[in-house]
């Protein structure tokens, strides 16, 4: 593996892993212990004597929407010259479709008959090594069907999940099309929550009941404040160019765009309303940071997004996170959830940490200036909440 940062390198050799991720830096530690793992300071070093080479590299979000291959184009090209004959090179890094083909076609590759493939993956941040060992399915994407079962076998031969052998530009149109379809659920999810809470609805209760439909389940369907990380907001966007590209304009995926950043609004409205429309001046205790829970990601995250817009409107936002961290002026991170609540005209909670649910709702109310609490998670009980004295106000739950 290489790792051209030189603290970032010195860290992993050590086995400590530069972020947080459940389970990866005792695996780390496991494969040095090993010496089935190393990290070298260039990919050239690393791809030496290698049967199967995996491309992880980012492909970020460009100017035009799409995806920015600038990086996996510079290091395949860098490093084309050092692959082994005949030996695999597996395209985890999620690409626009054709990009296998592309990269195929590069005269290095082909003199060295080396097998271009796709092969993504579906890891969730916060579970990311469960998910690798315990896979739904591994796609492997190839024009050899010979070599597709060779990479299944030798890298992939002990673990569970269905093998999908496709042609490459399917593989790399799955890894687009499945996170734009969970984007989409989570969505839908928003917009009737948001519903339920004109109409009188409880939200927890319709979703659940839509989830308990076989043809439908109950995953990705918890309202909250939108989607973000490094995965969803960036992959819907690449696909709806890729389709802009293509003639095909996939009104779908910029509604659930639009969608998406006006729930982030939503919430910031209801924090606004719970300062009765003062913010400026205001304390907000925020509770969370990373985008989701047990990760410290903070890209794209709709905790970050919404403790912007306080601090432009003029709030003093004490931020709690277990793992995540933030800069930024008006803001101030703190110790734990109770410093974050101390003084707070209001709170919100914004991302799902199991931490949250153990607070102290007494001592929440007695620390507090104001009285009132919006669950962006729907985390905590809203009797346990008002139990302690204080206003509750959730996402598609309303106000009582």
């Amino acid at each position: 593996m290489g790792e051209r940062d030189e603290n970032r390198l010195t860290s992993l050799r050590s086995g400590r892993i530069p972020f947080f991720e459940p389970g990866l830096e005792d695996l780390v530690s496991a494969g040095l212990a090993q010496e089935r793992l190393g990290f070298y300071a260039s990919n050239r070093k690393a791809v030496e004597g290698a049967s199967v080479v995996f491309i992880t590299l980012p492909t970020p979000t460009g100017e035009d929407g799409g995806a920015d291959m600038s990086i996996l184009d510079q290091a395949v090209s860098d490093l084309a010259s050092d692959l082994e004959p005949g030996a695999a090179l597996a395209i985890k890094s999620t690409v626009p479709p054709g990009t296998v083909l592309r990269l195929s076609r590069l005269p290095e590759i082909i003199q060295k008959k080396v097998a271009v493939q796709a092969n993504p993956e579906f890891l969730r941040e916060g579970s990311a090594v469960a998910d690798f060992l315990q896979p739904d399915r591994i796609v492997i994407g190839s024009t050899d069907r010979e070599q597709a079962e060779r990479l299944a076998d030798e890298v992939y031969g002990p673990l569970p999940g269905k093998r999908i052998m496709v042609d490459p530009t399917s593989a790399e149109m799955i890894k687009y099309a499945s996170n734009a379809y969970l984007a989409t659920r989570l969505t839908f999810a928003n917009s009737i929550a948001n519903l339920c809470e004109e109409i009188g609805a409880d939200a927890a209760s319709v979703l659940e009941g839509i989830g308990h439909d076989h043809r439908i389940g109950p995953h990705y369907l918890a309202p909250g404040p939108g989607y973000g990380g490094s995965c969803l907001p960036k992959d819907v966007s690449a696909l709806h160019e890729i389709a802009r590209q293509h003639g095909h304009d996939l009104q779908l995926l910029a509604t659930v765009m639009e969608v998406n950043g006006n729930q982030r609004r939503r919430i910031f409205g209801k924090v606004a309303r719970a300062l009765c429309g003062e913010v400026s001046g205001s304390t907000v205790g925020l509770w969370g940071l990373s985008f989701k829970a047990d990760t410290d990601d903070i890209r794209h995250s709709p905790a970050v997004d919404i403790a912007v817009r306080l601090t432009r409107a003029g709030a003093n936002v004490q931020a709690y996170d277990p793992q995540a961290e933030f800069s930024l002026p008006g803001l101030e991170l703190v110790a734990d959830p109770l410093a974050a609540a101390a003084g707070a005209d209001a709170l919100l909670i914004a991302t799902e940490w199991e931490q949250f649910r153990q607070v102290d709702w007494g001592r929440v109310r007695e620390l507090m200036r104001g009285s009132e609490v919006v669950d962006a998670r729907n985390l905590v009980a809203r009797e346990v909440v008002e139990a302690a004295g204080l206003c509750y106000q959730g996402v598609g739950r309303g106000v009582r």
